[in-house]
């Protein structure tokens, strides 16, 4: 049986019969204006489901009467675009890093291409400025893993950090605490060392000294500066990759994290990688 329905004393509309906690729905119907426009969304959709790709197969899609894709034109114009951009590129291809930085014409191309190619693909992680952060290398400043030089930047863009082809760089720091080379209060000792490399103010650091000496100088160095070739970082100039504190410190001593950055041989064309060198090379950093 149906809800018995009322005129609201205010409106004077009639109710639905609906009432929800003392509040009692009126029976405004929708604008025709809206009803003629929603029946017509619904009449186009029909139109569109025959004229245009709508409805995914197992591997494909439909494609519609009219053989229409966005995704095509998109794929033409980005190839339209990259054979303008290597035609612009004439020369870049066969020269060295050193040539593009010594060639204004060159060097004009490759800064435009690889601030491009920075934003697409190095932002995500060294952020838009390159200014880095916690496990991402700034690249800005004058403290290099693996080398500031161009081609050193060159050879890191292309092979990667611990990534997969034979020519990565690559390194590992020993899990001084999970592996049990070093006892939890030996670990807090060189903690306190590795920071009076950089702070002297530090106390209580002679007890990690030879610890130090005995099991991180053969990748860091006596003094702690680091090894370029093993891409040991330099402890001496308050740059920390995962955090100077003692605590973060503790943690990298225990289990360390070793970060990984892809290759982009293969991923990028010759030219962009080259650009991308020249252009990082650039940002204040590059020796």
């Amino acid at each position: 049986m149906m809800a018995h329905k009322e005129l609201d004393r205010v409106s004077g509309v009639e109710t639905t019969g609906h009432e929800w906690d003392g509040l009692k729905e009126l029976n405004n119907p929708l604008p025709k204006w809206w009803l003629y426009l929603f029946y017509a969304c619904i009449i186009w959709s029909v139109g569109y489901y025959f004229f245009y790709p709508s409805w995914p197969l197992v591997q494909s899609y439909t494609t519609g009467l009219l053989n229409h894709s966005q995704r095509l034109e998109a794929l033409d114009v980005t190839a339209a675009g990259a054979k303008a951009r290597l035609a612009n590129a004439t020369g870049l291809a066969d020269a060295t890093v050193a040539q593009i930085k010594a060639d204004p014409k060159l060097l004009e191309f490759a800064m435009a291409n690889g601030k491009a190619a920075f934003g697409d693909n190095c932002s995500p992680c060294h952020g838009s400025g390159a200014t880095g952060g916690p496990g991402f290398p700034s690249l800005q400043d004058d403290d290099w893993l693996w080398g500031g030089k161009l081609d050193d930047i060159y050879q890191t863009i292309r092979f990667g950090i611990r990534s997969t082809p034979s020519d990565t760089r690559t390194s590992q720091m020993p899990a001084f605490g999970k592996d049990g080379v070093l006892k939890k209060d030996e670990i807090e000792q060189v903690a306190d060392f590795v920071l009076s490399l950089s702070d002297p103010a530090v106390k209580g650091a002679d007890k990690g000294k030879q610890i130090f000496a005995d099991n991180c100088a053969a990748c860091h160095g006596d003094a702690g500066k680091g090894n370029q070739e093993l891409g040991a970082p330099n402890l001496t100039d308050k740059i920390w990759l995962y955090g100077g504190t003692k605590a973060a410190i503790v943690a990298q001593v225990t289990n360390p994290q070793h970060g990984v950055m892809p290759a982009w041989e293969g991923r990028l064309d010759p030219i962009t990688i080259k650009s991308l060198a020249v252009y990082i090379h650039s940002l204040g950093g590059g020796k």
